[in-house]
């Protein structure tokens, strides 16, 4: 299993939503992901892990590169809605990850104003309605 993704940039604030279950073969997909939000956007990302069904531990140590790769730009990495376990692997090296309880605490938190200026996803990623 991989993951599927989309980018929302919200002019000065980025949204990186994942979906499906990110695990070692799901890594590599994801750091593309990560490029992606380095080449397009600015400002702060949120990591959006709503429609995330879960994580292994080599998933949560490519969260901990990706925050690391975007605070070299500084630009930091923010969850929201981790998955139900709530664990993380610590890295006391890395930046602090702020946690948010969901997107819209975590939108909330930035005064992000409505609306999407721009939107990429990957092919597969899951609609409102549950097609693809």
């Amino acid at each position: 299993m991989t993951i599927e993704w989309r980018y929302d940039d919200r002019h000065d604030l980025g949204v990186l939503s994942v979906a499906g279950f990110l695990g070692t073969r799901a890594t590599a997909r994801f750091n593309g992901a990560v490029g992606w939000v380095v080449a397009r956007g600015g400002g702060p990302v949120i990591l959006d892990l709503t429609e995330l069904h879960g994580w292994s531990a080599e998933g949560q140590l490519a969260i901990r590169a990706a925050a690391d790769r975007l605070a070299a730009l500084g630009r930091p990495l923010e969850l929201a809605a981790i998955p139900a376990d709530g664990s993380l692997v610590p890295d006391e090296t890395g930046p602090a990850l702020t946690v948010h309880r969901d997107l819209a605490t975590a939108l909330s938190a930035h005064h992000a104003p409505a609306g999407t200026r721009q939107r990429w996803h990957t092919t597969n990623w899951p609609t409102p309605d549950g097609t693809r």
